[in-house]
């Protein structure tokens, strides 16, 4: 018996009503994985209820969740939000419909591990806790983008809670009092990028309580494929730059100039390609520490151009309230 599964035997387990809300977009494919790894989970079953929401899906999403809940060993409640097409309006009306005293949320491209939920709600024994954040990790993968994203730790929480202004948690692997979003508000429902972000320094700032990280309550994610995927993922991570700024005063991230720019090039093109190319061909370097700095400088400037091209829409100040 491993010592996780040992853990989950001692008195001093906590084991409070759980919801795990989950919006869903065109996630058929996904599905599967998904609901084989909430099957795993090894938090008591006759303790979580799993609100996965269809956002508006066009692919059999809704009919698979519905099927799925009539035959389900685990409490699996199917929800739709079809007015507002954004993963935080669905995660509002999860929240809205479940009668948990803590709210989990992750992404239905997630792979939540076994001990996950177990591991995310332990650090709520003390009241004093209010948000707890679990660490999200990669996919296995083997392209030059998967290698690249996997050496940067694009996806891991470590990033957000170092972040300057103020730490949080990203929603892909996150949890909250249920009881707190009377005093902060639910997610703003009309934003599309930053809410992770938005509702833990609503809830930080107003001192209702404290975050905790659990590295140990882990979620797989898969890293991008494509360039134009890459592309879209840091230009988002750049317009969430933008509306945190208008929305919190946050600094904004620095462009770099185009001198800078094709310095860093230069000195790649003479110095570091031609370094990393022999250490390569004897087998002392790998094709991502040759390719690290061009796409270190197409992902900033991605983040660059999304930062720069956003405006904040007036509706996604606007708060929901439970």
């Amino acid at each position: 018996m491993s010592d996780h599964s040992l853990a989950a035997t001692t008195t001093q387990d906590f084991f409070p009503k759980v919801s795990v809300v989950i919006p869903i977009y065109n996630g058929e494919a996904d599905l599967p994985e998904l609901l084989n790894c909430l099957l795993l989970q090894t938090y008591p079953q006759d303790q979580v209820e799993y609100l996965l929401v269809d956002n508006n899906s066009s692919d059999r999403t809704l009919f698979i969740l519905q099927k799925t809940a009539t035959n389900s060993p685990i409490n699996i409640l199917p929800l739709s939000e079809n007015n507002i097409q954004s993963s935080y309006a669905a995660r509002n009306a999860g929240i809205k419909a479940a009668s948990g005293e803590i709210i989990a949320f992750t992404d239905a491209d997630c792979r939540p591990q076994p001990q996950w939920l177990y591991q995310l709600i332990q650090p709520f024994i003390n009241a004093e806790v209010v948000i707890v954040a679990g660490e999200i990790t990669a996919l296995p993968g083997k392209s030059l983008l998967e290698q690249f994203a996997d050496k940067q730790e694009t996806l891991s929480q470590k990033h957000t809670l170092a972040n300057k202004f103020c730490p949080y948690g990203q929603t892909a692997n996150l949890a909250i009092r249920r009881n707190i979003f009377h005093s902060s508000g639910l997610f703003r429902p009309h934003l599309s990028t930053g809410g992770d972000a938005d509702i833990c320094w609503r809830i930080l700032k107003a001192n209702l309580g404290k975050l905790e990280f659990s590295p140990d309550a882990i979620v797989q994610h898969r890293h991008r494929l494509t360039i134009k995927e890459l592309a879209s993922q840091w230009r988002r991570y750049g317009r969430s730059n933008r509306y945190l700024h208008e929305l919190h005063g946050v600094e904004l991230t620095r462009e770099m100039k185009n001198k800078e720019y094709g310095y860093i090039m230069l000195r790649w093109l003479l110095k570091e390609f031609p370094r990393e190319t022999i250490k390569n061909l004897v087998g002392k370097s790998s094709l991502v520490n040759i390719f690290n700095t061009p796409l270190g400088l197409f992902t900033g400037r991605e983040r660059s151009q999304g930062q720069r091209n956003a405006k904040l829409p007036e509706n996604a100040k606007m708060i929901e309230w439970l």
